[in-house]
């Protein structure tokens, strides 16, 4: 009987992390439904902020735009690091962490200072003595665009007192629900192909002039970048979430089919042994 006590508390146990496993999966998809929608809102306005640039690019010199200038020599790398301030997200973190260790690793750890962004790699870097610059704390609590303002002028800073020759993101953008990729973006000198498209148009005034304008517009591009990143990681992180939920929901209906299963035939031995030993024992007074 002690064996069909231990199986009745595994059953109860599996059937309460189960209820919160379900629980969890049904807040992910409430969080991924509006941070998608926030993602696909963004993407367009990043897209056109940047053609808009490259068609005034033709005729401005980029050594006049500092975001745009690479150095002669590149020895000091940033990393970007986007991860989540929590776990149950199946490969969600531990995919960011691999991929920058590994990016980190080729540049040279005394090379490579990190902005780590999200609880779950800050705390995996500095715990193993990898150079943390900046860690921003309780991001995902209310995220919003003054934030991604103050870390995209953060590095900027970093930029522009050569701090860093090159700065990289690591983050993981969002394909759909089911799926997510990690990207390794260079954010740092920024690079804009010069569109061709609209070389025919001599007619046009531009007030002010287009250096003046671009001057404007690339710290804005560069902050809608940043923000993007934001918008695609957490909608990751929530796609993530939400299906390694589902996947801890199933596989806990499965053990607890496979436990009930083996309840009954627990409880059926025990019967079948208790009459075996009601049987033994009216032979045994017959005689």
């Amino acid at each position: 009987m002690a064996n069909l006590k231990n199986i009745r508390s595994q059953i109860k146990s599996v059937t309460s992390i189960q209820k919160v496993t379900k629980a969890m999966k049904m807040v992910a998809a409430a969080k991924l439904r509006k941070s998608q929608e926030n993602m696909e809102k963004g993407r367009p306005y990043s897209n056109r902020i940047k053609d808009l640039i490259s068609n005034l690019m033709n005729d401005v010199d980029n050594a006049l735009l500092p975001l745009l200038n690479k150095p002669t020599t590149t020895t000091k790398y940033g990393f970007v690091v986007i991860t989540a301030d929590r776990g149950l997200a199946g490969s969600f973190n531990s995919n960011i962490i691999k991929n920058t260790e590994n990016a980190v690793n080729a540049v040279g750890k005394e090379n490579a200072l990190l902005f780590c962004i999200g609880k779950k790699g800050f705390e995996y870097f500095s715990k193993r003595n990898f150079n943390v610059e900046k860690y921003y704390e309780d991001l995902w609590i209310d995220l919003n665009y003054n934030k991604a303002i103050n870390i995209g002028q953060n590095i900027i800073e970093y930029f522009l007192n050569n701090k860093v020759d090159q700065v990289n993101v690591v983050y993981n953008y969002f394909k759909n629900a089911g799926s997510q990729e990690v990207l390794t973006n260079q954010i740092l000198p920024i690079e804009f192909e010069k569109n061709d498209e609209h070389s025919d148009i001599t007619d046009m005034i531009y007030e002010p002039s287009k250096i003046e304008i671009i001057k404007s517009l690339v710290p804005k591009y560069f902050n809608t970048q940043i923000w993007q990143f934001l918008l695609e990681s957490f909608a990751s992180e929530q796609a993530a979430r939400m299906l390694a939920m589902e996947n801890a929901t199933e596989n806990a209906k499965e053990m607890i089919s496979e436990l009930n299963l083996e309840f009954n035939k627990a409880r059926q031995t025990a019967i079948t042994t208790e009459m075996l030993e009601i049987v033994g024992g009216a032979e045994a007074l017959s005689n």
